[in-house]
């Protein structure tokens, strides 16, 4: 299992996307999974703005985890999210149900991924969001990165402010040497 972090217009689906076709991987992005496995009343909730608590998104990962035989063959983009869902991955790792291979933390400055959002011109991406969204990378992922790093998992910072295809080769390096063949 590879984690793919960073903050929002990083390139995390991009890259997720691109890797996952190189090394036929699976990809499991949160917000697509979400979407897919939430119940009318957790719905509901997200659309009113809540997030799901930790044992709600742990339960949701879990099931689809379970559903993947090839447990090393896997990208996760946006888990974990809080301390509480990076105990339950060591957890996993520890018992041996999970091999978490590295967290590649795709690294840009708020002004680079700013632009790129703007861009991209989605419904959500307005100024006020994507604040919103920076400020929470910098209160709980930042802290998540620390964690995984202090119980040591392998973090690797890239570069994500260059091209597409260069970070795109950055990350190979490190994939091709994690991933089983």
């Amino acid at each position: 299992m590879i984690l793919l972090m960073g903050i929002a217009g990083s390139g995390k689906g991009t890259q997720g996307k691109m890797l996952a076709d190189q090394y036929g991987l699976h990809l499991l992005s949160m917000g697509d999974v979400l979407r897919m496995y939430v119940t009318g009343r957790q719905r509901e909730r997200m659309l009113a703005g809540e997030l799901l608590d930790d044992e709600e998104i742990i339960s949701i990962v879990d099931k689809v985890l379970e559903s993947i035989s090839d447990k090393e063959g896997i990208i996760i983009d946006g888990f974990p999210r809080t301390i509480r869902q990076a105990e339950w991955l060591l957890e996993q790792v520890k018992s041996g149900k999970i091999d978490l291979k590295v967290a590649l933390h795709l690294v840009a400055s708020r002004k680079a991924v700013k632009e790129r959002l703007i861009k991209r011109a989605r419904i959500d991406d307005i100024e006020e969001s994507i604040e919103a969204r920076f400020n929470e990378y910098e209160k709980s992922t930042i802290p998540i990165i620390d964690w995984l790093k202090s119980h040591d998992i392998k973090v690797v910072n890239i570069n994500a402010e260059r091209d597409v295809n260069e970070v795109n080769k950055d990350l190979a390096r490190y994939i091709s040497k994690d991933v089983p063949a």
